[in-house]
């Protein structure tokens, strides 16, 4: 069954009907799963096929399009009545055949052989083949990038979704736990790894958790790297690990970062994360509805920046809804040039990554901007996490 009422989805259909309007759009054919999810409700994990949901001016409801065995995912997931769903044969699977000729025949059949016709240019699924195939099965067709559009419109969240988000943020808590706890000299890391998806998945007594977006484990000489998840080698003595991680809950994540050292940690690891927690409080404190985001950003570099400390890359992103291999939204940065003004319920991953060839130090916390200021989604204590021998 659909995680929301089915109100809650026809308002942010209306809403993109709004926005397409805006954008004389005559369809919008969204691909995006964290979209279609948005749209619909719509969790079946098919996306390594063509599908998608065609959104019209004169429906309430969007039309799920896609492969003929994963209907009956439809049927569980959303609130779609059959004559919005439409499933192909796998005959479409195999070239030259395609499956975005048969999504061509349901536009052509909405009259829409000659409209103008948005998509998202720019998400993971849809492939440059699959819009060469629908240009060419819609040659009278004006079709025109209409990336984002979804996407700007999940910015703030309505309270089941912040709900959910803080559902997400206790189980993460909970998985950090239990990660920290597991780690010890001579344990392996894809051991530690496989007790924080423990964890992240079987949830709690009142709740699970969904299968998780994206991870990131590195230790050793690889916590100079942001993106590496783990190996079959042991912690070590001496050693410092990162941890950045995130339950989902019904698609919404509440990712969190910190960093552990085994033993006695080194003077220049002490003082960064010194001056990185000065740096996320400061952050934090700026937080607050009118702020723009790279008002925040700058607070941050100007606090770290008196100990000479410069983190190039953005220190912060949008979340909500997700699947592999990203959580974020991908609209709004806290970084220099983002004019973007916060305001009430949206939520960020507050990412303070410091990655040295050295060495690196990982602390984040999700946080939801409140009417007067922000709200963690994260109850553990924010500074590096050091363990006796």
């Amino acid at each position: 069954m659909p995680s929301f009422e089915h109100q809650e989805f026809r308002d942010r259909v209306a809403r993109t009907q709004a926005r397409m309007a805006e954008s004389n759009l005559d369809a919008l054919w969204v691909t995006s799963p964290p979209n279609m999810n948005y749209l619909s409700g719509y969790d079946g994990w098919s996306f390594y096929v063509h599908q998608g949901l065609l959104i019209v001016p004169s429906r309430p409801e969007p039309i799920w399009v896609g492969r003929r065995i994963d209907v009956a995912c439809v049927r569980h997931t959303t609130y779609l009545t059959d004559d919005h769903i439409h499933g192909y044969a796998d005959a479409y699977l195999v070239p030259p055949a395609h499956a975005m000729t048969f999504v061509a025949d349901v536009m052509k059949s909405l009259g829409l052989a000659k409209g103008r016709i948005g998509v998202e240019m720019d998400t993971h699924y849809f492939t440059a083949r699959a819009f060469t195939t629908l240009a060419a099965a819609l040659p009278d067709a004006t079709i025109v990038d209409a990336d984002r559009l979804v996407n700007w419109l999940r910015l703030i969240k309505s309270p089941r979704e912040i709900e959910y988000m803080i559902e997400a943020g206790r189980l993460t808590d909970a998985a950090m736990t239990a990660g920290i706890n597991a780690i010890a000299p001579g344990v392996r890391h894809c051991d530690v790894a496989g007790v924080v998806y423990q964890k992240l998945i079987s949830g709690s007594p009142d709740y699970y958790g969904d299968i998780p977006d994206y991870q990131t484990m590195p230790k050793g000489a690889r916590t100079d790297a942001p993106h590496l998840s783990w190996t079959a080698e042991p912690y070590r003595l001496g050693e410092a690990c990162t941890l950045e991680l995130g339950a989902n809950r019904f698609r919404y994540n509440a990712p969190l970062a910190r960093t552990v050292f085994l033993g006695k940690p080194p003077a220049k690891l002490i003082s960064l994360a010194q001056v990185v927690g000065e740096g996320l409080q400061s952050a934090l404190a700026a937080v607050r509805p009118g702020t723009t985001c790279e008002e925040v950003e700058a607070i941050w570099r100007a606090t770290v920046g008196r100990s000479g400390l410069v983190k190039e890359s953005r220190i912060g992103y949008s979340v909500g809804i997700g699947y592999p291999p990203d959580w974020g939204e991908r609209t709004v940065s806290l970084m220099p040039g983002d004019q973007t003004v916060l305001a009430p319920n949206m939520t960020f991953h507050l990412m303070l990554g410091i990655w040295a060839a050295d060495g690196g130090y990982e602390i984040s916390e999700t946080l939801r901007v409140t009417e007067r200021g922000h709200a963690c989604l994260s109850t553990l204590p924010r500074e590096l996490v050091v363990l006796d021998a």
